[in-house]
């Protein structure tokens, strides 16, 4: 991830089902926190399967199959250049999931 594009104002948007009122979105200042707005999205799917678990573990590839499952998920990233937003599919999102997670882990 370039560090340009990680400051940029980005809108996720998620669609679970094929039903259109399943439709939303959320805002984010930067790219970081709408990748970390992914893993909590599954994150809080995984808590509602699971109310009874005091602590939600996960590997990448159970993130990975969440993301593929969903009926649709894009990212909207603003480009500075263009002063446009441009829009990112799941691969693009999970390529930026793992490089974001691998990161993290490295510090």
């Amino acid at each position: 991830m370039s560090s340009s594009s990680e400051r940029n104002h980005t809108i996720l948007l998620v669609q679970p089902s094929h039903k259109p009122t399943s439709r939303t979105y959320c805002d984010y200042e930067t790219l970081t926190e709408a990748l970390e707005g992914v893993c909590k999205i599954y994150e809080e799917h995984l808590k509602e399967l699971n109310p009874s678990s005091l602590s939600i573990t996960y590997d990448i590839s159970q993130l990975f199959d969440f993301i593929d499952d969903l009926n649709d998920m894009v990212c909207l990233v603003f480009s500075r250049g263009s002063r446009s937003y441009e829009p990112k599919d799941k691969e693009w999102i999970k390529e930026k999931i793992y490089a974001l997670l691998r990161k993290q882990a490295g510090k």
